[in-house]
């Protein structure tokens, strides 16, 4: 899905990230306010979100598609 979200570090907060764009979608002080910014997102352009860790790996997603094993995810 090309309209992914990704939720990156950013300094010391979090930030929600198009995929493939340089430019932040918006800047929050925690990870879970940013998940939150990022799923909302995600949810209207059907599309998926990915969760980082500080490390920059990809810690979890959560697919909101038409994805034929879309993610339950339970854990946000």
């Amino acid at each position: 899905m090309k309209n992914g979200q990704h939720v990156v570090p950013y300094g010391n907060d979090w930030a929600v990230r198009r995929a493939g764009s340089d430019r932040v979608t918006s800047i929050h002080p925690t990870q879970a306010e940013a998940y939150d910014a990022g799923r909302d997102i995600a949810r209207n352009q059907s599309a998926e979100i990915f969760l980082h860790g500080r490390d920059g790996r990809i810690r979890d997603r959560e697919s909101f598609g038409n994805d034929p094993h879309r993610s339950h995810d339970t854990k946000h």
